[in-house]
């Protein structure tokens, strides 16, 4: 296409209203306590019910800055409920990017607030098209800024009332200079990376050195007669210095775990499992589970230690399903 053709397409887009995008949920005291916890806020007026009826709000509002937060689709791309628009309010920006203006620097956002939410209210946003600028050269390439408005309602019986606003401007650009990269020699073997070594002290030497050994040790108290994992200078029962080590039986189940998707840091293989394992003993610990399905796996589901070898003399302690 013309370079005359589809900047006209683009500019053609520019006033556009994109329809509406709603709220998963209406505004709830829940979400609203986690986001405080995950932000570090304590304003009683957004989580203590009693101290938010004393107020002019007569009760717990949310934080202006969540607005957005209400209406995101979750964890999967697109997953708006029933009533939003299919329509693509960045459509403008996958025309650049078929132009070859596909990298992105100087994303920036602007927060205005009309209004404090309420509990109970439900959420909705539309998407303007406010502008794409003329071309702009920078020292990284030349391309277009694209600033996108979303308006944000809250639904009434009668006029829905805005209740704030957000401006997304981005600079989707055509870099100056394309790096290529440099192909590999055919007798270059791509580096390997060596698993990161545990650091070993006094506490710790016993429990590494089993694994050399194929025994899992777990630290006892010489005193009580407890276990205790991971090691340490005391113990954490009775606070005696008095410790020594148990050989335990490596069975247990699965406590919890979580698997690593991202990023992936080499030289670990992705998906990446780590489990959370309870020992018949009592102790827990955490370990690499190997010959699972990530997507299989079950809290409870009886686990065993294996013993491991990398890179010629590193042996680390992973789980395994327990054999029938």
């Amino acid at each position: 296409m013309a370079e005359q053709e589809w900047i006209s397409e683009v500019r053609a887009l520019v006033g556009r209203e994109y329809g509406r995008v709603y709220a998963w949920d209406r505004v709830n005291a829940p979400m609203i306590r986690q986001w405080c916890e995950a932000m570090g806020v304590n304003n009683p007026l957004y989580t203590d019910e009693a101290y938010a009826r004393t107020t002019e709000y007569e009760g717990i509002v949310a934080p202006p800055a969540m607005l957005q937060a209400w209406c995101l689709e979750g964890m999967h791309q697109n997953n708006y409920p029933p009533g939003s628009t299919d329509e693509n309010p960045y459509e403008v920006l996958k025309l650049l990017e078929a132009q070859g203006f596909a990298s992105v620097v100087a994303v920036n956002s602007d927060l205005s607030f009309e209004r404090y939410v309420r509990l109970g209210e439900r959420l909705y946003y539309t998407t303007r098209l406010d502008s794409v600028s003329e071309e702009k050269t920078t020292g990284l390439g030349t391309g277009y800024f694209v600033t996108l408005v979303m308006r944000f309602f809250a639904e009434a019986s009668h006029d829905d009332e805005p209740v704030g606003q957000l401006m997304f401007r981005v600079f989707k650009f055509r870099p100056a200079q394309v790096a290529q990269a440099k192909p590999a020699r055919p007798e270059e073997a791509p580096a390997t990376v060596p698993r990161p070594r545990p650091g070993i002290s006094d506490d710790t030497r016993f429990f590494w050195e089993g694994c050399q050994a194929g025994e899992l040790r777990i630290q006892c108290c010489s005193a009580c007669g407890e276990l205790q994992h991971p090691p340490g200078p005391a113990c954490s029962h009775c606070q005696s210095l008095e410790l020594s080590y148990k050989t335990v039986s490596g069975q247990g189940h699965l406590y919890s775990y979580v698997v690593m998707h991202y990023p992936e840091v080499p030289p670990f293989d992705y998906p990446n499992p780590i489990g959370l394992v309870e020992l018949d003993e009592g102790v827990r610990l955490a370990a690499g589970l190997v010959d699972v399905e990530p997507d299989r796996l079950e809290i409870g589901q009886r686990l065993e230690v294996v013993f491991n070898t990398f890179d010629g003399d590193l042996v680390l302690p992973q789980f395994r399903p327990a054999s029938a």
